[in-house]
């Protein structure tokens, strides 16, 4: 089965409604150029700080999550709505929420693994000062196959891929917005790895980098195919990247090349 696929890479703002605005455009555009999955990235409805999410965050029926839900139905398309700062009874989340062609809620993934770092020199991130980890590895079931949900930090844990490829995932989706420092160093590897690891798709959609804004995005949205090589991959700008995943792709490396069948892990 074949799935014709975008990626929006957009750049938020400090108005959620003019953010809002933008991805229905985006949106839009992209389904009316062939698209059936189309994927968000992090954080888009709201500044990538830390100073930012509790005043941004939303209940799971707020205006944010009731857009996605509309345009989704509106689009005739599924819709992984990136990440936005979810509220819940009192916690913040970095939440992932995935929407089918009617615009029900087939699943969400709640960042599990929070970005506490500090590069000196660079850049000093603190993730856990407003945010809540999520507790579990997310598979979606669609009507072409299992689609796997992470969110940024979380692709530097080959664990958590690893079992969602065992649980049944040959696409997984990666919303992120990784730094420039961090990103120059790692982004492409990282993705590349995670594919070829577990030989799946890999969906990743960034921010595109908003030089004037609190943080700046490393952007390089891109599809990764199961061999481990990049079908298509942006820059730091604006823009909408397409593409084609091919599942009988997936069949076929896991057949060349039978990674999964191969594992031992008594030993591991």
């Amino acid at each position: 089965m074949k799935l014709s696929i975008a990626l929006i890479q957009m750049m938020g703002s400090m108005d959620k409604t003019a953010s809002i605005e933008k991805a229905r455009k985006m949106i839009l555009e992209a389904a009316k150029n062939g698209a059936r999955l189309i994927v968000l990235p992090e954080m888009w409805n709201c500044p990538y700080s830390s100073d930012y999410f509790k005043d941004y965050a939303e209940p799971e029926d707020g205006q944010t999550y009731s857009f996605m839900a509309s345009i989704a139905k509106t689009a005739n398309i599924y819709l992984v709505g990136g990440s936005i700062p979810e509220r819940d009874q009192g916690r913040v989340f970095n939440t992932c929420f995935f929407f089918d062609p009617q615009g029900e809620l087939i699943g969400k993934h709640r960042k599990a693994h929070l970005f506490d770092i500090d590069v000196p020199g660079k850049i000093k991130f603190v993730e856990s000062e407003t945010l809540t980890a999520g507790d579990k590895a997310t598979v979606v079931d669609t009507e072409f196959g299992k689609v796997g949900l992470a969110i940024c930090y979380d692709v530097r844990f080959p664990e958590l891929f690893r079992k969602m490829a065992l649980m049944g995932a040959k696409i997984i989706v990666l919303p992120a917005a990784f730094s420039i420092p961090t990103g120059e160093a790692h982004w492409e590897i990282s993705l590349r790895a995670r594919a070829l690891d577990n030989q799946v798709y890999i969906l990743a959609c960034s921010p595109a980098r908003d030089i004037d804004g609190p943080y700046q995005a490393y952007g390089g949205s891109g599809i990764v195919d199961p061999w481990g090589e990049f079908q298509d991959i942006a820059q730091a700008e604006e823009t909408i990247i397409y593409g084609e995943i091919d599942l009988a792709r997936v069949d076929e490396v896991r057949e060349q090349l039978p990674l999964l069948k191969h594992r031992r892990p008594e030993l591991y």
